[in-house]
């Protein structure tokens, strides 16, 4: 009854808030002799928050219209290259770039609540120097029940299905993978690696990945391991309700992911909102744009499947069975991270996560015990956090050079037997105290720039 509760409420408050808009753009039309006034400003600002406080927030776009390619700018052009019932692989073709021999890099987006749209800053600082395809996950709530269950053996067969797509031209793609879905592609990446896959990855890069919950936990890890399972199965799971096209499918819906994504930093949300209101009375619109920019991309979420959420939640915070090398693929194979040997592998890590841990995306590197030290790297960007991980100018001025760096001296290590000491050299580049700190194996990883 949650979920129909939730909807009756937001049907319910839709005459109030169309009225509201109504009223919103009265006092504001130029038109109106009163709109420069202090009350009707003050009056048009409350209307608004609360128009944008109840209004529904659908998927976002990604918006990249064009990229500059070597001085040039490019119309880009999203296009579906596969299409499954939880996912579509979305191309960002480059027009007038055909003949550039750019590396083939798979973003998987976290299916966490927000959409694929939340890593549009990361698409755009790949693009001008990669072949850009990322899993754009479909709402669980528009998913017929006739599509069937999707769960985390279901996130990895869609892994190595994109994968596959990507190779089937010959060339191995570029995985990278972005807080969440850490553990499925590093679980992909084994079983291809073990069934000598001609489509496995080139190389994978893990950021923020929650490889291993126990080291350095935070708030989140606690949350998920100190209640049992029983607790999230009766206390978050609700049915889908009509007339939605997922009628009657069993979700963790968005609307409550957003409540606990809110309750986190309640104070710096509430903050937030008190100075967009004073941004709207002082007619400030900059920062009043900015503000809606961020919270139309925050407030949009999506409904995650029962059988998804849940699995996550037992098998990688409370049993960590990847990390205690116990985690079985349909309940009848056993991943073998050790089977990766010739498959790159980075870790990317923010100083001040408070997500996911120094050290949880690190462990990455001790299950992948046979693959050679000069295939691996591990890179600590200070003063950021999760976000800042894959998103801001951290993430372009530092990370997304290294990142760029490590999928192409990897990808030509397929190619190119003398590739390994090009990496090797540029592993031991020494980057400013500003800029963290990244190391090539066997040296120590993750240590602090001086």
């Amino acid at each position: 009854m949650l979920y129909q509760a939730y909807e009756l409420t937001h049907a319910a408050i839709a005459p109030w808030r169309a009225a509201a808009k109504i009223g919103q753009q009265a006092l504001s039309n130029p038109l109106n002799p009163a709109a420069a006034t202090f009350p009707a400003r003050a009056t048009a600002a409350a209307l608004e928050m609360f128009v944008n406080a109840t209004r529904r927030y659908g998927k976002p776009e990604f918006g990249i219209d064009s990229v500059v390619v070597d001085g040039r700018e490019l119309p880009v052009v999203e296009e579906v290259v596969h299409s499954l019932p939880f996912a579509r692989l979305l191309h960002f073709r480059r027009e007038g770039a055909e003949g550039r021999d750019d590396p083939k890099v798979l973003i998987v987006a976290p299916m966490s609540g927000h959409f694929a749209t939340l890593l549009r800053g990361t698409v755009e600082k790949m693009l001008p120097e990669h072949d850009v395809y990322i899993t754009d996950w479909e709402d669980a709530r528009n998913v017929p029940l006739a599509a069937g269950p999707f769960d985390l053996d279901d996130y990895i067969d869609y892994v190595i299905e994109f994968c596959q797509v990507l190779g089937a031209g010959g060339e191995r793609p570029a995985v990278l993978a972005v807080c969440q879905p850490g553990v499925p592609v590093l679980a992909a990446a084994a079983m291809m690696a073990e069934d000598e896959d001609p489509c496995r990855p080139s190389s994978i890069t893990l950021m923020g990945s929650p490889i291993d919950t126990a080291r350095n936990p935070k708030q989140p890890n606690e949350l998920a391991t100190t209640r049992p399972l029983s607790w999230f199965e009766q206390n978050v799971i609700t049915t889908v309700p009509f007339p939605n096209l997922g009628f009657m499918r069993r979700v963790y819906p968005g609307f409550l992911q957003l409540s606990g994504f809110m309750s986190m930093n309640l104070d710096r949300h509430v903050d937030a909102h008190l100075k967009q209101f004073r941004h709207l009375i002082r007619g400030d619109g900059d920062s009043a744009a900015a503000h809606r920019a961020f919270y139309d991309e925050y407030m949009a979420v999506m409904d995650l499947t029962a059988e998804f959420y849940l699995q996550t939640i037992e098998r990688v915070f409370q049993k960590r069975l990847l990390a205690v090398g116990e985690f079985m693929y349909r309940d009848e194979r056993l991943v073998r991270p050790e089977a990766i040997v010739d498959i790159a592998l980075m870790t990317v890590e923010g100083e001040k996560d408070d997500i996911t841990g120094l050290g949880q995306t690190e462990a990455a590197h001790d299950l992948c015990v046979n693959l050679p030290d000069e295939m691996r790297a591990h890179y600590v960007q200070e003063t950021v956090g999760h976000y800042g991980v894959f998103n801001g100018s951290r993430w372009r001025r530092f990370i997304q050079p290294r990142v760029r760096d490590f999928i192409r001296a990897h990808r030509a290590m397929v190619e190119d037997e003398d590739a390994p000491a090009r990496v090797g050299a540029a592993g031991k580049a020494a980057p400013s105290a500003e800029e963290g700190n990244v190391t090539p194996f066997p040296a120590a990883v993750g240590a602090k720039a001086d």
